[in-house]
């Protein structure tokens, strides 16, 4: 029987439809018998795909990993408002007049680049300490600050004369179900998100990700050989291994100046901490009063 107190590191879930993020993440905690679990990037219960569910010691990376961009496949639909800006809402507008594939090609174009975004009702945000989801289901609106995003690559491929197929890049925060009301109400006809996928976030992609079937059939050795270590959440992160004595400072918090190990890192790298071959802690490059040095900023 495994060691499951000792268990540690990011399991990536191709997330079911009609789950949500937070249950997806206890059939984890299930599964791999440990009483810490989460993930990255809420998925909304309609939305399949990457769901990075860190575990153990390693849910103290949530914030690194939440950095990235992000990559999806969606379906708006023309013609249809709803208050959820997806099909799972209460329908708000129909329109039959439906825009030529041009001009839906020339509005989704638009919304290429930097930009503002504002948030959905019906997301996780707090506003005032409470989320907007809670205030959307007692029927209260509040006013949103627009978000900075940014859409890297917007591709449109039309399915039929009502839904087209968005293959999407953008900045973490950027919120699909938004875009596709945002382009509809360009268009003028309305729309809204018929169907989400994500396919990559934080460069891990869904080819690397294991559906909760795989999972539940696989033995205990098996599903914990899917985890991936915590250190290699850091890819770009050197590896310095440290002498005793310069581990204990780090482990206490300590910076450790380079001229006295007599290494060379630039301003700002981060760099993978190791004390007698074991991962401990995420480093930070950063100038003191007496030289350079490599400070702890995240322990594990």
């Amino acid at each position: 029987m495994a060691d499951f107190s000792s268990v540690s590191g990011l399991l990536l879930l191709d997330k079911p439809e009609n789950i949500t993020s937070q249950g997806a993440v206890s059939r984890i905690r299930r599964l791999l018998n440990v009483k810490t679990a989460g993930h990255t990037g809420t998925l909304d219960p309609m939305a399949t795909g990457v769901l990075p569910i860190l575990v153990g010691r390693a849910v103290k990376a949530s914030e690194y990993l939440l950095e990235g961009d992000k990559h999806y496949d969606a379906t708006l639909r023309l013609g249809l408002t709803t208050d959820t800006e997806d099909i799972t809402g209460e329908i708000l507008t129909k329109s039959d007049e439906i825009p030529e594939e041009a001009a839906v090609l020339e509005a989704a174009s638009s919304f290429l680049g930097e930009g503002l975004q504002i948030p959905p009702m019906y997301s996780a945000i707090r506003v005032g300490g409470r989320r907007l989801m809670e205030l959307a289901r007692q029927g209260v609106t509040v006013e949103r600050e627009a978000r900075k995003i940014r859409v890297d690559r917007l591709d449109v491929t039309r399915l039929s004369d009502t839904d087209y197929r968005l293959s999407v890049c953008c900045s973490k925060g950027t919120y699909i179900r938004t875009l596709c009301a945002d382009i509809g109400a360009k268009l003028g006809c309305g729309g809204t998100m018929a169907a989400l996928r994500r396919t990559e976030a934080a460069a891990f992609k869904i080819g690397d990700c294991h559906t909760l079937e795989e999972l539940e059939g696989m033995s205990e050795k098996e599903r914990l050989a899917c985890l991936i270590p915590t250190e290699e959440l850091f890819p770009l992160a050197p590896r310095l291994d440290l002498a005793p004595f310069f581990a204990r400072l780090a482990h206490n918090g300590q910076q450790i100046y380079l001229a006295k190990i007599r290494k060379d890192f630039p301003l700002g790298e981060r760099v993978r901490l190791y004390d007698e071959g074991r991962f401990f802690a995420l480093g930070e490059v950063q100038d003191f009063e007496d030289g350079r040095a490599v400070k702890p900023i995240k322990q594990f």
